[in-house]
């Protein structure tokens, strides 16, 4: 008799922890390119054929984001050391602010009109760029995160080209899972 009282008060107990947790919500997009961005320089290396020096692991890596994109203020929650202990310093730019200090640049879709002015004022540059905008990579940005038409979750495009022009390799392990865009 008594399990059956215990049942029958925590039943309801459990299958409303049940509910609650398959009612959490999934990874939204934005959080997802969020941390695609910032370990992205986990796989990224200086071109010996381009002269570059090689990356110093002492030195904080500069991640910025330039424009409005939710994708920024995802970024800030993120821990300000890498998995191979780098320090990451984050900055937010606007508009035509400097991003001279970047070594990785996300360019947010209000700047989908300046995309190109953006990228020929950028070219030369030891700077990795990187955007949700469609068709970035196809426009000369390095990296682009598409979502998969299936939905099932974010597609890295990359313009190998582009990163050579500004002495940037990738790991062999990322350019497994992406797909090369070849202008």
């Amino acid at each position: 008799m008594v399990s059956l009282i215990s049942v029958l008060l925590f039943a309801p107990l459990m299958l409303a922890a049940l509910l609650a947790k398959a009612q959490t919500p999934a990874v939204s997009e934005q959080a997802l390119k969020a941390v695609l961005f910032y370990k992205l320089p986990l796989f990224v290396y200086a071109s010996s054929n381009a002269g570059a020096s090689a990356i110093d692991k002492r030195k904080p890596i500069n991640i910025c984001t330039l424009g409005d994109s939710p994708l920024g203020n995802a970024v800030e929650k993120l821990p300000r050391t890498l998995a191979d202990g780098r320090r990451v310093d984050l900055q937010t730019l606007a508009g035509n602010a400097d991003s001279s200090e970047c070594e990785f640049l996300f360019v947010g879709k209000s700047e989908a009109d300046n995309v190109e002015t953006l990228l020929r004022r950028i070219q030369g540059r030891h700077m990795v760029t990187v955007s949700d905008i469609e068709g970035f990579a196809q426009s000369g940005g390095i990296v682009e995160f598409s979502l998969r038409s299936d939905g099932s979750g974010i597609l890295i495009l990359i313009n190998r080209k582009a990163a050579q022009k500004q002495g940037i390799e990738f790991s062999a392990q990322l350019l497994r899972l992406a797909r090369i865009i070849e202008p």
